[in-house]
């Protein structure tokens, strides 16, 4: 089997990539890079030229070509090499007749726990939404954030003393509306420094977060690890860096105790496996990322 074309396909806001084989068998993936799927479009693009003529089962060896091709790296790249290994793990699927995770060793647990998005613009609105995903049967929020999901361009105004204590407030009415036996991953959006981070995570961890997400900006590893280190609440973050080797360095920091691999960003399923194997040797979890349509 041969690949025989790679076909882009944007639509609306997101971006397929389909791969065709010259046994009939074709793949569908898609990339993750959503603010920049222009570029991301014309790195499929690139790699077409080694790629059309190969077997589209070899997805390893494809994957470190595409890795190691270029001789720069980014977000747009990683999420063309993302949506052309998922689109041919699914090639491999359909060729063998088995689920892509049989393929990956077999699944390893009959059902997986979700959490459900919830947002409010107000402080009533947000603990409504906690309240209705709780009676929805939900027992897990995310995307929950105590700032409020205010516009970008809506510049704070406030001081850092009625910020933090309204956001702690915000959170506190929220677990009192639904008590213990729901978890809140709280969401900040990387809209934090790292002692205000640190103080926010030590007035909110009465009301037991399941974890804080993206407290900072993910640039700065260190920045990360000092969060962690000074705070009693696990923080989450990943879904805005995209190699391996940046979640090792992450990871070795214990800079993280979830890790939010984006799969259509992070080198698709070739990439998240690899995160998920040096995840788990730093006893760390994974919550995968995704806010795309895959």
């Amino acid at each position: 089997m041969k690949i025989t074309d790679i076909q882009i396909l944007p639509a609306n806001s997101f971006l397929y990539v389909k791969v065709l084989t010259d046994e009939g068998v074709e793949g569908i993936g898609e990339s993750g890079a959503w603010g920049f799927l222009n570029a991301s479009a014309e790195a499929v693009e690139s790699f077409k030229t080694y790629l059309i003529g190969q077997n589209p089962l070899n997805i390893e060896h494809h994957w470190q070509y595409m890795y190691r091709c270029f001789h720069f790296r980014g977000a747009a790249i990683m999420g063309a090499i993302s949506a052309i290994d998922i689109a041919l793990w699914d090639i491999a699927g359909k060729y063998f007749g088995v689920p892509v995770y049989q393929l990956l060793g077999g699944k390893c647990r009959n059902k997986i726990r979700t959490y459900y998005h919830v947002s409010g613009s107000t402080t009533e609105e947000l603990v409504s939404n906690v309240v209705k995903a709780r009676d929805a049967g939900y027992d897990a929020v995310g995307h929950l954030s105590p700032f409020l999901d205010e516009p970008r361009s809506l510049p704070y105004k406030g001081s850092y003393s009625r910020m933090i204590s309204e956001a702690v407030e915000r959170v506190r009415l929220m677990r009192e509306a639904v008590g213990n036996d729901m978890d809140f991953c709280l969401e900040l959006h990387r809209r934090m420094k790292p002692g205000e981070a640190i103080a926010f995570a030590s007035q909110v961890e009465k009301y037991t977060p399941f974890f804080l997400e993206d407290p900072t900006t993910p640039d700065n590893f260190d920045s990360m690890a000092l969060i962690a280190g000074r705070c009693n609440v696990p923080i989450a973050t990943g879904e805005r860096i995209h190699t391996i080797q940046e979640f090792e360095m992450l990871l070795s920091r214990n800079a993280m105790s979830y890790v939010r691999t984006s799969v259509c960003i992070c080198g698709g399923i070739t990439g998240t496996k690899k995160i998920a194997a040096i995840a788990e040797a730093h006893n760390a979890m994974i919550v995968p990322h995704n806010p795309l349509s895959l």
